[in-house]
């Protein structure tokens, strides 16, 4: 497991049957890529979140694949349409087999 890896997301509280939200995610995740030295010579061992995942009341929103050329602390924003209340399900994929979650629930105004 990432020492110090942290999801952060943001969500509205609420919006209307039908409506477009706007979703932001983050992960505090260092990103190493494989291919950098450290100050003995060595390769650092490659340590990246792999994947990342958004399900709405279990009904996948977006599923992408992370190459190793992507930052430190990725970030995603995108769009999803909310048909009903429910919860928000985020989930990262670590290299190491570790897995990272947070959960948030809208409510339909």
């Amino acid at each position: 497991m990432a020492k110090d890896a942290k999801p952060r997301v943001k969500v509205p509280a609420s919006a209307k049957a039908g409506e477009v939200i706007t979703i932001k995610a983050l992960i505090s995740h260092q990103m190493e890529s494989g291919q950098r030295k450290g100050a003995d010579g060595n390769l650092i061992p490659r340590s990246i979140i792999n994947r990342f995942t958004c399900d709405l009341n279990g009904q996948n929103v977006i599923d992408v694949t992370i190459e190793p050329a992507v930052s430190t602390n990725p970030y995603f924003e995108f769009d999803a349409r909310v048909d009903a209340a429910g919860d928000i399900k985020f989930t990262w994929y670590d290299d190491d087999g570790s897995v990272y979650e947070d959960v948030k629930s809208i409510k339909i105004a």
